[in-house]
């Protein structure tokens, strides 16, 4: 090679040139990466990283100018195919190695030093064409890192969400057991006064948990991508408000209600979910009524769908916590959750869920809150599906 090769070697020559160099440094910089990195073997700790090299230096070859580069790091944002790019599929092996995350973005930081001291020390001094490619070497390290990252978070949210999933499904058959196991021994009338108090709040209790446990796998489910599963029958809607008021006023004694006098409602949905939506924006109501003031639950029917609205007086939902007011486990009004705590001890998740619910139902909630007027849900169902 000429001195006039030599010094103008582009950086995607050398990275293809010195593959297994680049390689072993970064492999020994991996190791590094204690505890999870001690038990892997040289092809996990070289995992895609050839192929992502290859990438990387494919992108030095072809990007000339900064917009070239810009569309092509747009181009990869705007991706629609579900095929995983190399560094996705590092970050998500990452994760399932047990690496944290700061763990493998240091990685990330050792490629960038030892590609560009091996490249700069070789070189000795850099031409203006070097100076585009170390530009373009760094946008596309940092496209790379973007996508790792998408990856490992990716891989651990969905590990979470299956360990919920598992967790709630192996605790619903023995907290079933437990409820059902009180409510017989109260129905046996054999009990006596101090036992039965207590086999009461057992059975209260298990109730609660119960439902908790319902709503934990209804929110992985929606996560996971399953949806909330319906079984359309022919129901009555206003035999379903009526139950759910009634239910409602068990478990909050010291609230009014007022439920407009509905006949017969009929159309096509899933009885018992859309009674667990209806029951959660009721709750919901309760829980941020003012002390005193009554909850209203109203029907309007308009053809082919139809219109239950729930209203409290009570302090307003702040404007900047309306956006997104559905989204699971967010803290709200002030910092308490839309649903938590009370009597009924769930989990923070019922907005979540009866939107969800609401939504397989082909219908939407519309939420309006202001000083002096309260808060109104109003849902909107189509009859049929």
């Amino acid at each position: 090679m000429s001195l006039t090769q030599w010094l103008s070697m582009r950086l995607h020559d050398f990275i293809d040139g010195h593959r297994e160099q680049i390689l072993e440094e970064w492999e020994s910089f991996a190791r590094t990466a204690s505890p999870a990195s001690h038990t892997m073997d040289i092809v996990a700790l070289r995992d895609h990283a050839d192929e992502m090299l290859t990438a990387i230096a494919g992108d030095l070859r072809t990007a000339r100018t900064r917009s070239q580069q810009t569309e092509r790091a747009r181009a990869r944002a705007a991706k629609t195919d579900n095929v995983a790019t190399a560094p996705e599929k590092h970050g998500a092996g990452r994760a399932e190695s047990g690496f944290s995350v700061e763990e493998m973005v240091a990685e990330y930081r050792g490629l960038r030093l030892s590609v560009l001291s091996l490249w700069t020390e070789e070189l000795g001094q850099l031409e203006a064409e070097n100076i585009a490619d170390l530009i373009h070497f760094n946008e596309a390290i940092d496209q790379s890192l973007a996508e790792s990252v998408a990856g490992f978070t990716g891989t651990v949210e969905e590990a979470k969400e299956m360990f919920l999933a598992i967790l709630g499904h192996d605790l619903r058959t023995p907290l079933g057991a437990i409820y059902t196991s009180a409510e017989f021994m109260l129905d046996g009338r054999t009990l006596e006064e101090r036992d039965r108090s207590l086999t009461i709040g057992i059975a209260r209790s298990a109730r609660r948990t119960v439902a908790m446990v319902g709503d934990l796998l209804d929110f992985t489910r929606s996560r996971l991508g399953g949806g909330i599963p319906l079984v359309r029958q022919e129901t009555d809607l206003g035999r379903l408000l009526r139950e759910a008021v009634e239910e409602t006023s068990a478990a909050y004694p010291h609230h009014k209600f007022e439920l407009d006098t509905l006949e017969e409602q009929r159309g096509e949905w899933d009885a018992a979910r859309l009674s667990q939506a209806l029951t959660n924006l009721i709750v919901n109501a309760c829980e941020h009524a003012a002390p005193g003031i009554s909850v209203a639950v109203g029907f309007a029917d308009a053809g082919d769908h139809v219109t239950v609205t729930i209203h409290n007086m009570g302090a307003p939902i702040p404007g900047d916590r309306l956006d997104g007011l559905f989204n699971p486990m967010k803290a709200r009004r002030g910092g308490s959750m839309a649903v938590s705590g009370g009597p009924t001890g769930n989990l923070g998740l019922g907005l979540y869920i009866a939107e969800r619910i609401v939504h397989a139902h082909g219908g939407w909630i519309e939420v309006e809150s202001a000083e002096g007027t309260g808060t109104t849900f109003r849902v909107q169902l189509p009859r049929r599906g």
